[in-house]
């Protein structure tokens, strides 16, 4: 979830009776250092209980932080548990991509172009491209309940004037669930804030606990859409940058051709209201109902450091 997507790869070893965990630190859909979705991740942690992990992320308070099981990989893929400040998810982009990066780069003895991780949703393959880009496939999305203009408006503190009228309000998933929410222009999507007792009260009737917003005014020309991701039920209020929502999005975008297109390869700008730019990419396809996601970025490292536990 946020844009900066800061990476923790934790290794075990005994020191004079002390125990260490030794972390990176990757920025996750970044163009630049400094710039996107921050991560940590925990490799070969040997015994740590499922509560101290939780009682780590909250330390570490970004949007996740993700544990590698063991640094061998078994059954075709590495075992990957993912944390938010409140709780455990299932799946999420940009732990993902910043995992698979720190697995390439510092456990895997040759450079493969791929990596699997072994999730509570299941394997998820991660591809990386000659041009740096890492690549997750996402699980096909399912379409739940659409919502009206009026319960988000009050969630979000917009009029109705602020939405595109020409498109829903959809429940999506691809593995973690989110409510893609499209508005008019720029100026829409920097006006939203959350009203957390209404979020609340909304999601005790939706699968999705979390909302993207998104126009297709963006910042740079060059980018397609801009959007922003609310998750204030998982601890955080603003992620700059999400490739579980951006997937969701994406299926989206197909479900209702958005660009009057079966197929789509778009830039997605994200983060720019809480000072993290961030960019992702899309390449995805539907064809006969069956949907093909890929969401990408580039991964930035930024420093390594032990954690005493």
């Amino acid at each position: 979830m946020r844009s900066k997507f800061l990476l923790f790869v934790w290794y075990s070893f005994q020191k004079k009776g002390e125990f260490h965990l030794i972390y990176y630190i990757v920025d996750v859909f970044a163009e630049e250092k400094y710039k996107g979705n921050q991560l940590a991740v925990f490799m070969d942690i040997g015994n740590l209980s499922s509560e101290e992990m939780q009682k780590i992320a909250k330390e570490i308070n970004f949007s996740e932080t993700t544990f590698i099981q063991s640094v061998e990989e078994a059954n075709g893929g590495y075992q990957v548990r993912i944390f938010t400040p409140n709780e455990e998810v299932p799946f999420a982009g940009h732990p993902t991509l910043g995992t698979s990066y720190i697995i390439r780069n510092k456990i895997m003895k040759n450079q493969e172009g791929k990596v699997v991780l072994k999730l509570k949703i299941g394997d998820i393959p991660v591809t990386f491209d000659q041009s740096g880009i890492l690549w997750m496939k996402q699980n096909s999305p399912t379409f739940d309940q659409t919502l009206s203009c009026q319960q988000l408006s009050e969630v979000l503190n917009l009029d109705i004037s602020d939405f595109d009228l020409d498109y829903p309000i959809e429940d999506v998933s691809t593995g973690l669930p989110f409510i893609i929410v499209p508005l008019k222009g720029l100026k829409e999507v920097k006006k939203a804030r959350v009203n957390l007792e209404k979020l609340k009260a909304l999601t005790e009737n939706t699968r999705a606990k979390a909302i993207l917003v998104f126009s297709r005014e963006t910042y740079h020309q060059d980018h397609h859409l801009n959007a922003r991701v609310f998750v204030d039920v998982f601890g955080i209020p603003e992620d700059p940058a999400t490739g579980s929502a951006n997937g969701c999005l994406a299926g989206y975008l197909l479900k209702y051709r958005y660009f009057d297109s079966s197929s789509i390869t778009i830039k997605v700008e994200q983060g720019y209201e809480i000072q993290r730019e961030s960019l992702i990419y899309i390449n995805a396809e539907e064809k006969n109902g069956e949907y093909s996601i890929h969401v990408g970025g580039n991964v930035v490292s930024v420093a390594k450091g032990e954690w005493f536990k």
